[in-house]
């Protein structure tokens, strides 16, 4: 299945975040961008999937299937090696309200492992879906390792805990335009990108 000349893009997420990353990456392209509040009172799909990827197309194919729009969703979230992967898919729902909450359990479960640091990757799955089914996907990486206690005030999520190591700060302590050159959501949407236009 390919894509013609897609007139219309439904950005399938209410992160701003996420929305202003995508934005600037797709954001000249010749298609109208919408998202879900152009789409007011669609049921959130539940995450089942045991993988992003999983996560990503439920999210898009349920999206598209609502809506009758060419649909992009994504799924993403931190791999910690030293604590198995975790919270891996359950990133946004992992332990706690915030994202200080979120940081200050993963400070003891690496306590309670010996440690206070480990290497660490954010991944993001990208699917694309018309509402009869999957057109395209792909994944996006970038390794690091966890820093704590939080540094920057930049970014978003998990940000301020992931150090990459070429640039010697977390992601959360860098211009957003050095964050989109080597994230694993602009790598994901740059891909996309190239798909789009060829």
């Amino acid at each position: 299945m390919t894509v013609s000349r897609p007139e219309r893009l439904l950005l399938a997420t209410t992160n701003g975040g996420k929305l202003r990353e995508i934005r600037a990456i797709l954001g000249n392209l010749p298609l109208t961008l919408v998202t879900l509040a152009d789409h007011p009172a669609l049921p959130e799909p539940e995450e089942t999937g045991l993988t992003f990827a999983e996560n990503a197309r439920l999210k898009a194919l349920a999206y598209a299937g609502a809506t009758g729009e060419l649909t992009v969703a994504e799924d993403s979230g931190l791999e910690i090696d030293a604590l198995d992967g975790e919270p891996g898919v359950r990133s946004a729902r992992f332990n706690g309200e915030s994202y200080p909450e979120k940081f200050a359990t993963i400070g003891r479960m690496l306590g309670a492992r010996g440690t206070d640091s480990s290497t660490a990757r954010f991944v993001c799955a990208l699917a694309l879906t018309r509402p009869d089914g999957l057109v395209w996907e792909t994944t996006g990486t970038v390794e690091g390792r966890l820093q704590l206690p939080a540094r920057g005030h930049g970014g978003f999520g998990y940000d301020p805990i992931f150090y990459y190591p070429a640039y010697g700060r977390t992601l959360a302590d860098v211009t957003d335009d050095e964050k989109a050159a080597v994230s694993h959501r602009g790598q994901a949407f740059r891909r996309l990108r190239s798909y789009l236009t060829s």
